[in-house]
């Protein structure tokens, strides 16, 4: 009787310890609590994500995704265009694109299939872009393509099929640069200043006036409703939420998230820009650029295949499979991901351009993926004669060569990328004799059985050239350590 009494308590202070170390882990709105965030491996793992630019800017299809302010800013190319295509914008405004937004070519198992292919291990839709339009059913709001529009609920289709083919599903929201963004059609006779349309239109204030309790709590509610609706393991924010008023709602924020990662004992991740979040709380997103070196906590690229727009925009030109390739490597070696976006035309159909893109950068990842997904960085990045590219909106200019070598590592094997195919000796002298960097034991080229030729002399490693070299973008060699 004692034995079982005894059982008892040791089984009930137990269930008491258990839920004390929950509790524990809950988090609080506070700083001091979110900088407890730990990423998760998944993320750490993945290197690379899909982003998807789409929405009713995709119909006009001119300039870029931010065609619905431009087109109220008097004296740009969009008002001009407006006006001689459309009409005036108080005869037709932003809101009159909607029912030709129809999506009648959307196909979400079609999409995730290609991103499947293409390497990615994520996907990331934007949810509401900076326009107000939801691509979701929303509680909140009746201006969303659910009722509107394709009459579909774009996100949840998207989320049902990206998490049925095995990958993460994530989501972005730009709800809070609404704010501002409609409100050159305040400054003349538009629809903008209609007030049957003030839902979707407002508030359309000025950038410099501070953002009210009543819009950052509507903020608040959207962002919790996607969260709840579909539980997404990535939550993308853009630069905006930076404000200062916005502080104590980011915590709130942050802190439901992270909680229903815990509840749905899943990683989650939450991007943000510039200074939205101290870095330890969430994951640095840098727009359409690098960093320079090794950053020691995990961060994020978003970049576009297109160089002009991130929707669909007529006239945009596209980045190659080689610029998208030796910039993912470069990015891994320096600790971070690749969330690569594409723009679909508004009826749900992918360009030829950005389909061959992402084909190409799936081939290559086929045959080199040990090289980069699971990977975490070396002693160094990376060594050779281009210079890589450093900051926010700094496009690599000067394409990567043969020359430049980008490391990465997994357990004891260390990966060595060429960002090209050698034609001549590629020489690594962070492996030379005198690096103290270890004796080399062997040398593999990954996607090859072909045996490698190679020295190890005092100042660096010289391996011979290949005559079939597996990739037509990058090669990258496995290499083991003497022990």
């Amino acid at each position: 009787m004692k034995k079982l009494f005894l059982f008892f308590m040791i089984s009930c202070l137990s269930i008491v310890m258990i839920e004390q170390l929950h509790a524990q882990e809950r988090y609080q709105a506070n700083w001091e609590s979110l900088k407890k965030y730990q990423v998760p491996d998944w993320f750490r793992d993945a290197k690379f994500g899909i982003f998807i630019h789409w929405g009713v800017y995709s119909v006009p299809a001119f300039g870029s995704e931010w065609y619905p302010r431009q087109m109220y800013q008097k004296g740009s190319a969009e008002f001009k265009h407006h006006v001689e295509t459309y009409g005036s914008q108080n005869k037709f405004g932003y809101k009159d694109f909607i029912p030709m937004f129809k999506a009648e070519k959307f196909d979400p198992a079609k999409w995730v299939a290609l991103f499947k292919k293409a390497g990615a291990k994520y996907v990331v839709p934007v949810a509401e872009h900076h326009d107000g339009f939801a691509m979701y059913k929303t509680a909140l709001s009746k201006w969303n393509a659910a009722e509107m529009g394709p009459h579909r609920d774009v996100i949840g289709e998207l989320a049902e099929e990206i998490k049925k083919q095995g990958l993460i599903f994530g989501l972005s929201s730009h709800r809070i640069e609404h704010w501002f963004f409609m409100n050159g059609g305040r400054e003349f006779e538009s629809d903008v200043l209609d007030p049957k349309y003030s839902d979707f239109y407002g508030p359309a204030r000025d950038e410099s006036e501070t953002l009210s309790p009543e819009y950052m709590n509507d903020w608040l509610l959207r962002c919790n409703e996607l969260v709840n609706k579909y539980q997404p393991q990535l939550f993308w924010f853009d630069w905006w939420i930076e404000q200062p008023a916005m502080d104590p709602y980011r915590k709130s924020f942050a802190s439901m998230y992270y909680n229903k990662g815990l509840e749905w004992n899943k990683g989650v991740v939450l991007n943000y820009k510039n200074i939205s979040f101290p870095e330890e709380a969430a994951v640095l997103d840098m727009e359409r650029g690098k960093f320079s070196g090794i950053r020691k906590l995990a961060w994020q690229t978003d970049d576009a295949i297109g160089n002009e727009s991130w929707g669909y925009a007529a006239g945009n030109t596209f980045k190659s499979a080689q610029y998208v390739i030796t910039n993912l490597i470069d990015i891994v070696s320096k600790n971070g991901n690749l969330l690569l976006n594409i723009g679909p035309r508004s009826d749900g159909t992918i360009t030829d351009e950005e389909t061959q893109t992402l084909l190409g950068t799936g081939k290559w990842l086929d045959i080199n993926g040990e090289a980069i997904y699971g990977t975490r960085p070396w002693k160094v990045f990376g060594e050779g004669p281009t210079e890589s590219a450093s900051g926010s909106f700094s496009d690599q200019k000067k394409p990567f060569t043969a020359k430049d070598i980008r490391f990465t590592t997994k357990g004891e094997t260390l990966y060595a990328i060429a960002m090209g195919v050698p034609s001549t000796n590629t020489e690594i002298k962070a492996l030379g004799q005198k690096s103290g960097n270890g004796a080399i034991a062997t040398i593999e080229m990954v996607g090859s059985a072909e045996k490698i030729s190679w020295t190890q002399g005092a100042d660096a490693l010289v391996i011979k050239p290949s005559k079939n070299y597996p990739s037509e973008n990058a090669v990258a060699y496995k290499i083991s350590f003497k022990k």
